[in-house]
């Protein structure tokens, strides 16, 4: 196998390194310990017994960096039960475990309490669980619940509002721009009262309110999502059942969960961008 070293910008390059020194612990031995001005570069059962450890801390955390750091994919609604997961079971201390291996799961839970426990942060992460249909408020607290569901009808009804404000009747314009054109000709009692109905009173902000919320409470009152299915998919399919929340969830799922994506972007480009590609400089000449 290629020898896998650790990279800086990386991500979990250390840990799939250290994985490949423990799978190839005897191989390795074998070959540095042949030569006399190599053996001193053998592993020490000291050396193993440490990278053991770790690799039992975090081992199992890898995939789960791996498939939040995803950019085709919604990302940021799955971070509260991952979190969960840990809390649970993944860095929970074993019997069997050593002190090392403990107080590495230890660390890094505290870690990611510290990280995740800035009131902003956990108000998106909140929002971003509800308008996903595979959780809705599966891994919310009890008592944060309609504390949630009371903010993202007034989040939605702000949202609706500065949208009115901005691109006043634009409803009616896309639907009269949908409409064939057709040739001049009477005028029915139809189009009569869909002008009435276009040009009508809109509906005052506490019916906007009672909309949102029963729009919510419909939303809440489905099941669970499978969690193979694209919640995307299930939006896309449900937008006009809820065309209020539809909104809401456009604005918070295409958040990624990571940065990866974006740095990702600025690898590609200093790829690209470099001093060998500008051919007009003199040296290039």
């Amino acid at each position: 196998h290629q020898l896998i070293t650790q990279s800086p910008t990386k991500w979990g390059s250390r840990q799939k390194m250290i994985e490949q020194i423990l799978e190839q612990e005897k191989a390795r031995a074998r070959v540095l310990g042949s030569e006399k001005k190599t053996r001193h570069l053998v592993h020490s059962w000291q050396d193993i017994d440490l990278l053991e450890s770790v690799n039992k801390a975090i081992g199992s955390l890898q995939k789960f960096t791996d498939a939040l750091s995803g950019e085709n994919y919604v990302s940021v609604s799955y971070l509260k039960p991952v979190l969960n997961l840990f809390n649970r079971s993944l860095l929970q201390p074993e019997e069997d475990e050593n002190e090392l291996t403990k107080k590495i799961k230890s660390a890094t839970l505290q870690y990611l309490k510290e990280k995740y426990e800035d009131p902003a942060t956990v108000e998106l992460i909140d929002m971003a669980t509800l308008v996903d249909p595979q959780f809705r408020t599966t891994y919310i607290a009890d008592d944060k619940i309609e504390s949630i569901k009371h903010r993202a009808v007034l989040e939605l009804k702000s949202l609706l509002a500065e949208e009115s404000t901005h691109h006043p009747g634009t409803t009616v314009c896309q639907e009269e721009e949908s409409e064939p054109v057709s040739k001049k000709g009477k005028k029915t009692l139809a189009s009569f009262f869909k002008k009435t109905e276009l040009s009508g009173p809109q509906p005052s902000p506490h019916h906007e309110q009672q909309a949102i919320a029963s729009e919510l409470l419909s939303y809440l009152q489905l099941h669970n999502l499978d969690s193979e299915e694209d919640p995307l998919d299930w939006w896309r399919e449900h937008q006009r059942l809820y065309p209020r929340l539809s909104k809401l969830a456009k604005k918070y799922l295409c958040i990624p969960a990571t940065s990866s994506p974006s740095e990702r972007v600025f690898s590609t480009g200093g790829n690209i961008a470099t001093c060998h590609r500008l051919v007009f400089l003199s040296r290039n000449l």
